[in-house]
């Protein structure tokens, strides 16, 4: 039995919905052991919101399709979620692994609406073509910004933890 493209557009949206939950799970752990980079918290801060209102536009489009917000793969990945950032937390270098995390993570969301942009133009689905393509510009923006926090967190992390002060907690 063939798939049609609309049932390949509604996996889409729901699996980069089921991603940015997971995202958004994984900020709001790390933010809170943050408070010794205020400038890396404000960043997740930001993109925090950001990604709630990444949320209810796939929401939106998920209603117009006729489906509801995915709750089995959402579960998973929110578990997964949760471990990764729980993990990250066991190492004494948590700040940088989950910089670089975040960072990568940029580019596979990037990924992802550009994908969905491309299956949603080829099923005929494009009312809410715009709404992913804003999303498209607010995680290169991100990418950009972690980019941008690499070098002085890093600094940031070899002093604390040269000071034999506590980096990560």
């Amino acid at each position: 039995m063939a798939t049609d493209a609309r049932a390949i557009y509604v996996t889409a949206l729901r699996n980069t919905h089921a991603m940015e939950q997971q995202g958004l799970q994984q900020m709001e752990i790390q933010v809170s052991r943050l408070e010794r980079y205020p400038d890396y918290a404000a960043l997740l801060n930001r993109h925090i919101e950001t990604t709630r209102q990444q949320l209810q536009r796939l929401e939106q489009s998920l209603q117009a399709a006729g489906e509801s917000a995915p709750t089995v793969k959402e579960a998973v990945t929110a578990a997964a979620g949760t471990v990764g950032a729980t993990v990250h937390g066991m190492f004494q270098d948590e700040t940088l692994k989950n910089l670089y995390a975040g960072y990568a993570y940029q580019y596979e969301q990037i990924g992802a609406y550009r994908s969905l942009i491309a299956i949603a133009e080829t099923a005929g689905e494009t009312a809410h073509v715009a709404a992913f393509r804003q999303s498209v510009q607010e995680e290169e923006q991100a990418a950009q910004e972690v980019a941008g926090l690499i070098e002085p967190v890093t600094r940031r992390y070899v002093e604390l933890t040269t000071s034999g002060d506590k980096a990560d907690r």
